[in-house]
């Protein structure tokens, strides 16, 4: 894989980033300390719309719990390019998504795809990393998943 400009990437895919969201409490959405950046949990909000809110397995089928997820990865792509810059990026470390499913549903890690896929064929090589799936009895608002990111930066 090689680098690529993700802005173009993203028009390629037909894709476009949301605004992004404000804190809904005593927090920062972006946290930069040394060269990691922590991004705080994002839902399936498009330009302040709540979506995909239900339960995984019950309200929301695995297919659309794969496009919250998309959505919540281009949430994360939004805060990085409103409050670092896409240039100041190193790579992507890890993702840790959380999602609220039925006993019986059991799809939770091709949902976890939607927000993986899109970040490798966004930032190409600068896109892969770990990750980490939670299930979870309730999130807030009734989101059926959310995501948080930390990315290395570069020096200087």
């Amino acid at each position: 894989m090689t680098q690529q400009d993700p802005l173009k990437a993203l028009e390629a895919l037909n894709l476009q980033l949301p605004e992004p969201s404000n804190p809904g409490g005593n927090y920062t959405s972006v946290n930069i300390r040394g060269n990691v950046a922590w991004i705080a949990i994002q839902f399936p909000i498009l330009n302040g719309e709540f979506r995909y809110q239900g339960r995984l397995g019950k309200e929301i089928n695995t297919e659309q719990g794969t496009l919250a997820m998309q959505l919540c990865a281009l949430n994360v792509l939004s805060q990085v390019h409103a409050k670092i810059g896409f240039d100041r990026m190193a790579g992507l470390n890890h993702l840790e998504a959380c999602y609220q499913g039925t006993d019986e549903w059991d799809d939770a890690p091709l949902v976890f795809n939607g927000a993986s896929d899109l970040m490798v064929e966004v930032l190409g090589e600068k896109g892969m990393h770990s990750r980490s799936l939670f299930g979870v009895a309730h999130l807030p608002r009734n989101f059926c998943v959310g995501l948080t990111a930390h990315f290395t930066l570069k020096e200087g």
